[in-house]
């Protein structure tokens, strides 16, 4: 879903559906048939109507969500991430963000410990908050070029008792000098393509960048390219739980 000015619906709508159409024919499972145009609705309007299928969602081994609405009481060694994500992107749901709290936790479980992470693209924050409390020795940096992302990210790392270990902004990561153990970047496959070289020099020799939002067909020819510039490509895992969505792990 997204929006569009009244007057430009037309055009982008031609647009999509011929955009849908490539990725079928790449072997997405999407159909230009069910692209639509609706009318929007007012914003407090969606922002309560959604919040009914928002529920706890326990997402890796450790990993559950928790909306801040919602009550829970962890078990064990869970990692309970306390989130209302706002307006930004990420309730853990979609299989995207999923993927990449998979990653962590197998790197959690063979015992990497990054001390410092790199979240481009950070929407709600939650894989910040995540890796944060997975690893409570670690510092994060959070970006995105959405001022309500950013506000959102800060706001969950508050709730979520790591605020003080989490710093958010809108410095794009071409403008950033300091190299990190571990990079999260969960966009999309073309912004991906043009951050390659930024990615890349933000990760110290043996860090891990993980690359996630896309589309299956997409993962492995953008691996390649990665790769192609001096990455060696740990795995690419195909969502089980929507297999039209992967992720591709990368090491310097």
């Amino acid at each position: 879903m997204f929006w569009v000015e009244r007057a430009d619906s037309a055009g982008v709508l031609i647009a999509t559906c011929e955009a849908v159409a490539r990725w079928q024919a790449n072997g997405a499972n999407v159909s230009p048939q069910r692209v639509r145009l609706s009318e929007a609705v007012p914003e407090t309007e969606w922002r309560d109507a959604w919040k009914k299928f928002f529920k706890v969602s326990k997402l890796t081994r450790q990993f559950v969500v928790v909306p801040s609405w919602e009550r829970y009481v962890a078990h064990d060694s869970e990692v309970v991430i306390d989130l209302d994500p706002g307006m930004a992107f990420g309730t853990g749901t979609h299989a995207s963000t999923r993927l990449v709290l998979e990653e962590l936790q197998e790197l959690a479980d063979l015992g990497v410990t990054p001390a410092r992470i790199l979240d481009v693209g950070c929407g709600s924050g939650i894989l910040s908050i995540a890796a944060t409390k997975r690893w409570p020795e670690s510092t994060c940096l959070a970006i995105d070029n959405d001022q309500l992302a950013v506000d959102a990210t800060l706001d969950n790392a508050s709730v979520n008792r790591v605020a003080d270990r989490i710093d958010s902004g809108l410095t794009p990561v071409g403008e950033l000098t300091e190299q990190f153990p571990l990079v999260l970047a969960n966009i999309q496959a073309h912004v991906l393509r043009e951050l390659k070289s930024a990615l890349i020099a933000r990760l110290v020799p043996g860090g891990t960048l993980i690359l996630s939002g896309l589309l299956t067909p997409q993962a492995q020819p953008l691996a390649d390219e990665f790769v192609a510039a001096g990455l060696r490509l740990i795995r690419v895992r195909e969502s089980a739980d929507d297999p039209q969505w992967s992720s591709a792990t990368l090491r310097r």
